[in-house]
């Protein structure tokens, strides 16, 4: 990642949970948004598939209330820091037995971003003091999601 997108990511966590990251917290990010995002799309295949249908649709996406006001909440943040890019590409998707529609595909940004809200706000849920997530940190916060998603 270019130095410029490690300094966004960083000042996504400042502004999202008040946490402090660095570099190496980078990849353990992308494996987690990686893994949800296939978890929820395995989760709308089988929804598409229950309609009859061979293409996954936005509809199909398992989105939350809770879930959609973090994608709506990270629009305005990436208004400001402008770190969309860093979600553009959902690295290290496995192929699903469905393709996705177009505008699936470019949803799943927001959906990214969305959950890396919820993850950084989740390390301040858990641990009120928290300001500089460690390895322990980051695997209760990803057992949190594994649990929900």
């Amino acid at each position: 990642m270019p130095v410029g997108e490690v300094t966004k990511f960083e000042r996504f966590y400042r502004e999202a949970a008040g946490l402090d990251v660095d570099k190496r917290d980078i990849r353990r990010h992308g494996d987690f948004v990686a893994r949800k995002t296939y978890d929820m799309l395995v989760a709308a295949q089988s929804a598409a598939g229950a309609n009859d249908r061979d293409l996954i649709e936005p509809r199909d996406l398992p989105i939350t209330r809770g879930l959609q006001q973090l994608i709506d909440e990270f629009r305005k943040l990436n208004q400001a820091i402008e770190i969309s890019p860093i979600f553009d590409e959902v690295q290290g998707r496995p192929q699903l037995e469905m393709s996705l529609s177009e505008q699936t595909d470019a949803r799943l940004p927001l959906v990214a971003g969305g959950l890396s809200l919820g993850l950084a706000r989740a390390f301040t849920i858990v641990d009120t003091t928290l300001r500089n997530p460690q390895t322990e940190h980051w695997e209760r916060a990803f057992r949190l999601f594994d649990l929900l998603l």
